[in-house]
């Protein structure tokens, strides 16, 4: 159990004359713990195991003055933030202004007038009490917030697995094709990020968000009619033709969420952009905008090629798989058609990991 003693603030008390160091002691025990030191050193290593509430440190002392005892306890996480209240005979401004440039936050002329001494001591380590009692609700409060954006990320992960999942339980073949995709989207910003005209924009945060995002990128399929979206052959041309809409139909279901959050935020925004324009092509043949090169969003660009890439080697009832180099050959012939030509550069800078993203999910 704390005794109130142990309680009490602790003062260091630092001078080279063992008068002084008497005096201060029995001026200030009764309300503080008192620990004294003869010289910097000691006064520095006392310090540093134990962290006192405020210093009292003289100036003129043998082998380290009080400035440089000053200075390596600002210099000293663990001892930067005591307040250091210089005792010194020096009046000069000078003197002054070099204690208050190394760190002191007041000075006590000697000889000493012990209520002055007893004043300022008691008002410097109220200060600091506000201080600490600050810092720790900023404490508090950042773990609050970080708890807040964790409890949050839940939220939207779960909301994403919940929008995925009704996307896979009415397209069973689409749970592996997700999970790839949004690793091979993943893979090809951190390439991307690799060129310094991407480098400030594909930040590691945003690449996160990008490959969270990318899961949905079919969510417009849900509102497609089951006679169309399950049919297992080839789709006639007014069947394809109402399959396109699941771009439009996902991009509008992400605003209207947006919408009615009131607010958007990067990873909705990244959503929209993914679900909306996967399907635009680079010399605007695509769909639903007919978009053309960078207007269509970084993030739709990346989702094409990864998207297309995998469709190739997925075995249908209405085709048989490509091989990885099949498709590979398709991807290169539509640099600059369909495809960003950056992207396709750095889909083939990085086939290797694709192939082994193919491996691990595979749709056996």
């Amino acid at each position: 159990m704390m005794t109130s003693a142990s309680k009490r603030p602790t003062v260091l008390v630092v001078d080279d004359t063992p008068a002084n160091l008497s005096l201060l002691s029995h001026l200030l025990k009764d309300h503080y713990r008192i620990k004294v030191a003869n010289n910097g050193q000691k006064a520095l290593d006392l310090a540093a195991a134990a962290p006192p509430d405020l210093v009292l440190l003289d100036i003129m002392m043998p082998e380290m003055d009080g400035y440089e005892v000053c200075r390596r306890l600002k210099a000293n996480p663990l001892t930067r933030r005591i307040p250091v209240i210089f005792l010194t005979a020096k009046t000069e401004t000078e003197d002054e202004e070099l204690g208050f440039s190394v760190g002191a936050v007041d000075f006590i002329h000697k000889p000493i007038s012990p209520p002055i001494v007893a004043a300022r001591v008691k008002t410097h380590l109220e200060i600091k009490a506000w201080h600490d009692f600050l810092q720790d609700q900023n404490a508090w409060l950042q773990q609050q917030v970080e708890k807040r954006l964790s409890d949050i990320n839940h939220l939207q992960d779960a909301s994403i697995y919940v929008m995925v999942s009704l996307a896979e339980f009415r397209d069973e073949t689409t749970g592996n094709h997700i999970r790839r995709t949004q690793e091979y989207v993943r893979l090809l910003a951190v390439e991307l990020a690799k060129l310094p005209k991407y480098t400030a924009r594909l930040t590691p945060g945003y690449i996160e968000l990008m490959s969270k995002s990318a899961p949905l990128h079919d969510v417009g399929k849900i509102a497609i009619p089951d006679h169309i979206l399950l049919k297992p052959g080839k789709h006639t041309v007014e069947e394809f033709a109402i399959m396109k809409t699941h771009a439009q139909r996902g991009y509008d279901m992400l605003k209207r969420a947006g919408d009615h959050m009131g607010e958007y935020g990067e990873f909705l925004t990244l959503a929209m952009e993914i679900a909306g324009g996967h399907h635009e092509k680079w010399d605007g043949s695509g769909y639903p905008n007919a978009l053309v090169g960078r207007a269509i969003p970084l993030s739709a660009r990346l989702m094409a090629v990864a998207d297309v890439f995998d469709a190739l080697l997925a075995r249908r009832p209405y085709k048989e798989p490509m091989s990885v180099e099949q498709a590979t050959a398709i991807i290169l012939e539509g640099r600059g058609k369909h495809f960003d030509p950056e992207v396709v550069d750095a889909f083939v800078t990085i086939l290797d990991d694709f192939r082994e993203v193919a491996a691990l999910w595979t749709d056996d």
